[in-house]
C-alpha cells in the first residue's frame, strides 16, 4: 500500500503554514468534495458546526450536502497561529441559497496534521450572517481566489 502524503509537512514554519492555509482555501474553492477529502486522513475526525465525521466518506457526504445548498460559494482563509503540527485559521465565505438570499459565514478552524501532511483533526466553529447582495465582497469568478484579490485583513473582516 502506498503512503499518501500532502506537503508541506510538519513541523510548520511561518512560510509552510501560510502555504498549507492557501492550499486548503484553493481546494475548498473547487467545491469538489472528492478532491477536498484527499487532504485528510482516511480516519480524519471533524467537528463542523453540529456535524461530526470520522472518515473521508463522511467528509465527502458532508461537503456534497454543503455545496448543494451553499451556492456561489467563495472562501478566504487566513493564518491565525501555528505550532508544530497544528494550525489555526480564521475564514469567511459568501454564498447564496436557492431563493437568492446571500450570506457571509465567519469562522475559526483548528487543524492537526499527521507526519505525512494530511489533516487528521479539524474543529470548525461557523456563524452565518445574512447580507444584501450589494454587501458582497468576494466577486472573483468561481474557483481559486486570484492572487491579487484582498484577503480577510485587507477587507476589514
Amino acid at each position: 500500500m502506498s503512503q499518501e502524503s500532502r506537503p508541506p509537512f510538519p513541523p510548520f514554519t511561518l512560510e509552510t503554514a501560510k502555504q498549507k492555509v492557501r492550499m486548503a482555501e484553493d481546494g475548498w474553492n473547487t467545491r469538489d468534495p472528492e478532491r477536498v477529502a484527499l487532504a485528510y486522513t482516511v480516519d480524519s475526525r471533524w467537528r463542523n458546526r453540529v456535524e461530526f465525521t470520522n472518515t473521508r466518506a463522511e467528509i465527502v457526504a458532508l461537503l456534497t450536502r454543503k455545496w448543494s445548498r451553499e451556492l456561489e460559494y467563495r472562501l478566504i482563509k487566513e493564518l491565525w497561529a501555528f505550532t508544530g503540527n497544528r494550525i489555526a485559521v480564521r475564514f469567511a465565505y459568501e454564498w447564496r441559497d436557492d431563493a437568492g438570499n446571500w450570506f457571509r459565514a465567519y469562522g475559526n478552524e483548528n487543524w492537526e496534521f499527521d507526519e505525512h501532511g494530511l489533516m487528521a483533526h479539524r474543529h470548525a466553529s461557523i456563524n452565518d450572517r445574512p447580507i444584501k447582495e450589494s454587501e458582497r465582497l468576494f466577486h472573483w469568478p468561481l474557483g481559486r481566489r486570484p492572487d491579487d484579490h484582498p484577503g480577510l485583513s485587507d477587507l476589514g473582516l
